[in-house]
């Protein structure tokens, strides 16, 4: 007999049609969008009510996994059903899937060109509606040692100072650094402000002897190299 996901609770599927069940059987590959969202915001056996239905209704809402993304807790906490606790947990998994790329390059090839940088830092930029600044510290070899997040700001613009740049990479060692930021309008064009901060970043990190690289605008699938377009 078939079942609608969208009419009964969790508790009441059989043992082995359950997500947990499932995802532990055959793997999270076998797991639609809303069964994996359930398993994510069900922090707790108590008032989980129709989970499933919530997270359709999640989906539905904001359109799609890729737009749920770019929320903000606040705007989940406008969903019936969704608390603190279940807003806390998804903008911290899906901010986790976010980073995950760029982890997995840590300690591995050296970064030889601006495609290569784009490559390891767009996953963190992408789907945002505010502007975030990333610091990515470099070795010897130009191979990624860590990445941060230095500053977020609106959707036009975002505040920087040397000072929140230079600290991290100077206490984990960095040998060179690139820096990268994403604009949410999808224009790749460098405002007055930025090249102002570039120049700014570039003489600060010369003065104490870790050379900017390069400097990224991250425009979705497009990006803007500051070095290859000899503005650094």
């Amino acid at each position: 007999m078939q079942r609608s996901s969208l009419s009964i609770r969790l508790a009441d599927w059989p043992q082995r049609e359950r997500p947990r069940e499932r995802l532990l059987e055959g793997g999270a590959g076998v797991l639609s969008d809303g069964e994996l969202l359930a398993l994510v915001l069900r922090v707790s056996t108590a008032g989980r009510g129709n989970l499933l239905s919530l997270c359709h209704q999640l989906l539905t809402r904001f359109g799609g996994l890729a737009a749920l993304a770019r929320c903000e807790a606040g705007e989940l906490l406008e969903v019936p059903g969704v608390g603190p606790a279940r807003a806390c947990a998804l903008v911290a998994a899906l901010e986790l899937g976010r980073r995950l790329p760029a982890r997995r390059g840590i300690d591995g090839s050296p970064l030889g060109c601006s495609a290569e940088v784009y490559a390891h830092l767009a996953p963190q930029l992408l789907d945002l509606r505010q502007e975030r600044f990333l610091v990515l510290a470099l070795d010897a070899r130009h191979r990624p040692l860590r990445i941060w997040p230095v500053a977020r700001g609106s959707a036009t613009s975002v505040e920087v100072h040397p000072r929140e740049v230079l600290g991290p990479l100077i206490r984990h060692g960095a040998v060179a650094t690139v820096v990268a930021h994403n604009h949410p309008s999808g224009d790749v064009l460098p405002s007055a402000d930025d090249r102002s901060l570039t120049n700014r970043l570039k003489a600060a990190c010369d003065l104490v002897g870790i050379p900017l690289l390069d400097h990224l605008i991250v425009a979705g699938s497009d990006y803007l190299s500051f070095a290859d377009q000899g503005l650094l």
